[in-house]
């Protein structure tokens, strides 16, 4: 019995040792995905008029690096934040922490080298070696052009700085361990051409992170088919919001035509379109209709022949639940 019991302890003692070195190596030898490159953007109107596309209307980054206000339909940025940061994905969004949108104007960034918000960017590690987590969709945005990821650093070097001081994000446990695991090594691609259109759309779609809205998850991790929705937003009212399908099946995007999907969009991109206010309990959504309207037409055409071209999945969603239900 005696030689049991020093076994059994002798196991919990390696295994102890084992879980501190690798909290140890987890905590003070990673993230590593190397040194920011030593580059310099260039900043010509060409790339900053690009990058601003990039970044207002493909990448989304002055989308999430704001404040949006969810008092008017689809939670256009209030004036004033973009690029500011403030906006909060938390817990109720099924995520395992609080995290914080960063400012990327120049008032932050001022100190920051471009190779330096390049690695950000397309790796998710900050200016301090840091992780950042992949609300950030950087594991997408590591697999995009290198010039198109130059053309938005040349926009936020070109834009208004403003100073805002922000609250740290804060990983759940053990998330807040786990984070130095995330950050990725680049994976750039060229940019296909656009008559490539699936390709093309293919590209679009990731720069867009399409798929990390529109695919199920529970506390930052994938749980469902790919672009088949379901993925829950809870507002303060107690409604739930959900990503519908966008795989071909007819519980989908399967009966939607292109014409149809682009003038979706387009929709909110209208001289006459503007937003309406949303009382507490009814219909309100998380998409940025505003901002992705915005894209080039044939950009949305490319998306939608791309995501025709998925595996149909049978996935019928019940996109809103007012409170109480």
């Amino acid at each position: 019995m005696k030689k049991l019991f020093r076994y059994l302890i002798y196991t919990l003692g390696v295994l102890l040792l084992l879980v501190v070195l690798a909290l140890a190596y987890i905590t003070f030898f990673l993230p590593d995905v190397g040194p920011p490159p030593e580059i310099q953007v260039e900043l010509t109107d060409e790339k900053v008029h690009h990058g601003r596309h990039l970044a207002h209307h493909v990448m989304m980054c002055m989308d999430c690096h704001a404040v949006r206000d969810f008092s008017q339909f689809s939670g256009p940025p209030t004036p004033g934040t973009l690029g500011a940061g403030g906006e909060v994905f938390d817990q109720s969004m099924g995520l395992p922490g609080r995290f914080v949108s960063p400012n990327i104007t120049p008032a932050a960034l001022n100190d920051w080298t471009d190779g330096e918000i390049f690695r950000a960017i397309v790796s998710g590690v900050s200016k301090d070696g840091s992780a950042l987590f992949p609300i950030m969709p950087y594991p997408l945005y590591s697999q995009l052009d290198e010039k198109d990821i130059r053309a938005v650093i040349a926009y936020l070097r070109s834009i208004e700085p403003i100073e805002n001081d922000l609250e740290a994000s804060k990983p759940d446990f053990p998330v807040n361990f786990l984070i130095n695991t995330m950050p990725v090594e680049a994976n750039l691609q060229l940019r296909p051409p656009s008559d490539d259109i699936i390709e093309y759309g293919r590209y679009l779609t990731t720069a867009s992170a399409c798929t990390d809205c529109h695919t199920r998850m529970e506390r930052g991790e994938f749980v469902g088919e790919p672009f088949a929705g379901g993925n829950e937003y809870r507002f303060p009212d107690g409604s739930v919001v959900r990503a519908p399908n966008l795989t071909p099946h007819e519980s989908g995007i399967g009966d939607m035509t292109k014409d149809q999907f682009v003038a979706r969009f387009k929709a909110y991109y209208d001289t006459t379109y503007s937003a309406r206010e949303v009382e507490p309990g009814e219909f309100q959504t998380v998409m940025p209709w505003v901002m992705y309207a915005g894209m080039k037409e044939e950009e949305l055409e490319a998306i939608y022949t791309y995501l025709q071209s998925l595996p149909a999945v049978e996935n019928e969603i019940e996109i809103f639940s007012p409170p109480g239900d």
